[in-house]
């Protein structure tokens, strides 16, 4: 096996240098947003990761540029929990309701506004990590529906407006001193999903692109 001669090894190590800085950056971003909002000055959110603002400026040339990534890191951590969950063999319900805990933790009520006030939701890397989670999301719905657990009358769309609602603290309320009652108030909502169904839902089931749409 050849080895990295030392000049190699050299011009390799700023690359991984970048990228962790840039995963600092990502996960800083991603915490102040959730705190304090999409309009966190950037220069805090340099502060947080532990870089210099020229370093955050370098990897992405505008906030827009640095909210889309937030979103969709989000949003692909959101698709490896569902994908962990698929592989799940046990009860299906069980595995469906994991996934939607998870989901909550990850604050995707908080950062969802931000992609329809600060820059354009049809941006295609943002589509293909949306598109991609709905597509897991179905399957684990399908999965525990075929299996009898899950009411037949609930859509993708029906679950993840209700996680976002959920998890998103009332106005005024600190994101965060909420985490008490999230899972709680998830778990109630879980309960109502199990087949068979006590009661009738007024409507149809609601798609993500119902949503998208209202």
């Amino acid at each position: 096996m050849e080895t990295a001669t030392p000049v190699e090894r050299k011009v390799a190590r700023p690359r991984a240098d970048a990228l962790r800085n840039r995963e600092r950056i990502v996960a800083a971003a991603r915490e102040m947003f959730v705190e304090l909002g999409p309009d966190v000055p950037l220069d805090e959110i340099a502060r947080r990761a532990g870089v210099g603002n020229a370093t955050v400026y370098r990897n992405f040339p505008d906030r827009d540029a640095l909210v889309r990534e937030v979103v969709c890191s989000v949003m692909d951590r959101t698709s490896g929990a569902a994908e962990r969950a698929l592989t799940e063999t046990g009860d299906a319900f069980e595995a469906l309701a994991r996934f939607v805990h998870t989901a909550a933790d990850e604050r995707i009520s908080a950062l969802c506004p931000m992609v329809t006030s600060t820059f354009d939701q049809h941006h295609p890397d943002l589509e293909a990590a949306r598109e991609r989670v709905e597509r897991l999301v179905e399957r684990l719905m399908d999965r525990a529906k075929a299996a009898g657990q899950l009411r037949a009358d609930v859509g993708v769309g029906d679950l993840m407006i209700t996680v976002s609602q959920l998890s998103r603290p009332p106005a005024g309320t600190a994101c965060f001193s909420l985490d008490r009652f999230v899972h709680r108030h998830l778990q109630l909502f879980l309960d109502g999903l199990r087949a068979p169904a006590r009661s009738s839902l007024p409507g149809t089931a609601v798609t993500m692109e119902d949503l998208r749409q209202a």
